[in-house]
């Protein structure tokens, strides 16, 4: 087995351990989302939280710089869209490739350091201690930018 993956496994159970050493298991009323009689809130229905520092309403910027601002960041979403894109293509021919030496390019893989928990691993330990669902937590809400539906044509016009 290669080191650097079996040095990465063996941190992998050094923390899951030390997850089961603080995790004890909660009484059924808490395995089943009751907490003091009430359920747990359903997580479907919670709206994504506005982000940590918005202007207050004395500091918004000028109408301009916010439509600039827009303008700019939807541009840069199309064209990072179009560059994942492409990359995707070119991946398909290069994934393929032994590494090696292909005229000016050096292609090699490397092993990656990043680290991800093993929800698979972690499902099973809580199933063997009895301690209900893994908890989860929403990532942040994603900034979404367009132009308004009904001003649509028009900024299709002023495009132009």
């Amino acid at each position: 087995m290669n080191a650097t993956l079996l040095r990465s496994a063996n941190a992998g159970r050094r923390h899951l351990r030390g997850l089961l050493t603080v995790v004890r298991p909660a009484p059924a009323a808490a395995r089943n989302g009751i907490r003091n009689g009430i359920p747990a809130a359903d997580p479907v229905a919670e709206q994504p939280a506005e982000a940590a520092e918005v202007f207050d309403a004395d500091e918004l910027p000028a109408l301009a710089d916010i439509a600039d601002a827009a303008r700019q960041y939807q541009q840069a979403t199309e064209q990072t869209r179009a560059a994942e894109r492409s990359k995707r293509a070119a991946r398909k021919l290069l994934d393929r490739l032994p590494s090696g030496r292909y005229g000016a390019w050096q292609i090699e893989r490397q092993a990656n350091a990043r680290e991800v928990a093993d929800l698979e691993a972690i499902r099973a330990i809580f199933d063997a201690h009895g301690l209900g669902e893994v908890p989860m937590k929403r990532i942040a809400p994603s900034l979404k930018v367009a132009i308004a539906p009904e001003l649509a044509n028009v900024a299709a016009l002023v495009a132009a």
